[in-house]
């Protein structure tokens, strides 16, 4: 996993921890087989253990933990959401869409083990993810389990990730104003992080007007990491994103650098960071961590 270079300290060390747990937590509900279909688990392994911050599970824990949650539970969690995340980057990564080679520094998956193994991986980890918010070793309140259940597949179907990379592989071909690219970002990566905030307030069984301030935050951020995302695509070494480089402008692809410029992007994200740190203001104190975690996104490097 590349290290959070900028992050602070507690911080870093906080993410460290956290992508380890998560780790373990995927290594054990994806074992090693020699099934006949082995190939399928190699490629699902492959697609969600090889790198990654972490940033969504790190974002749900932080939350989880403002409401005294088991931690057992919100890894649970914390692991599905990943699972759908590393899903919809394996199907990103195919020729019919981004067409890449590289993700996390490692081969992608469909370049590794191909094409048709790379969709039934991305397939298995969507589905799998929902067998495992829905079963009671995750919440033993059903109701609760059927919030997850419906939140999640609100933020990742065609309301949220999916309706939001349509629009990402139209804007290859239509041009587009700044509304349309924010509202792009918001479904295809604000909605997952939104996701990842109110996931550990549902499992706290926390007031509305927590889960409300956890959620707007969370649009906030995933705004602002894809702002940061966008100037890296631009400016970063390849070596430290795991990624090419200029993959969006070489597409044809509308982003807020090509619409705002570089200078205007780096402004539009620092003012999305101190609006999502805003929301935090009715926790008094207590979520200092996800204040840190704003920042972080705001002077990442990766």
């Amino acid at each position: 996993m590349p290290s959070p270079r900028d992050a602070d300290p507690s911080l870093k060390e906080e993410m460290e921890q956290v992508a380890d747990a998560i780790n373990r937590t995927i290594t054990r509900l994806l074992p090693e087989t020699d099934l006949p279909e082995a190939l399928l688990y190699d490629a699902m392994r492959h697609g969600t253990l090889a790198g990654g911050k972490r940033l969504r599970p790190f974002l749900l824990m932080a939350s989880a933990r403002l409401f005294n949650v088991d931690p057992n539970r919100a890894r649970r969690v914390a692991a599905a959401l990943e699972f759908v995340h590393c899903y919809s980057l394996i199907h990103d990564d195919l020729p019919a869409m981004d067409d890449a080679s590289l993700r996390r520094g490692h081969p992608t998956v469909h370049v590794k083990y191909g094409e048709a193994a790379a969709i039934l991986a991305g397939d298995a980890l969507l589905t799998q993810a929902f067998e495992i918010i829905a079963e009671s070793e995750t919440h033993d309140d059903p109701r609760v389990r059927c919030e997850l259940v419906r939140a999640l597949a609100q933020a990742s179907g065609p309301h949220g990730m999916v309706g939001g990379q349509m629009l990402d592989l139209i804007g290859e071909n239509e041009e587009f104003d700044l509304g349309t690219i924010s509202r792009l970002q918001r479904m295809k990566t604000g909605k997952l992080m939104a996701f990842a905030a109110e996931a550990g307030a549902i499992l706290g069984k926390a007031s509305e007007g927590h889960r409300k301030a956890l959620c707007n935050y969370a649009y906030d951020l995933g705004l602002a990491f894809q702002v940061t995302d966008d100037i890296l695509d631009v400016e970063a070494d390849p070596q430290d994103t795991g990624k090419e480089k200029g993959k969006d402008a070489a597409a044809g692809k509308a982003t807020f650098v090509s619409t705002m410029g570089h200078e205007g992007a780096k402004s539009r994200a620092e003012m999305l960071v101190q609006q999502a740190i805003s929301h935090l203001k009715i926790f008094e104190g207590r979520a200092e961590i996800l204040k840190k975690l704003a920042l972080y996104v705001l002077e990442r490097r990766a």
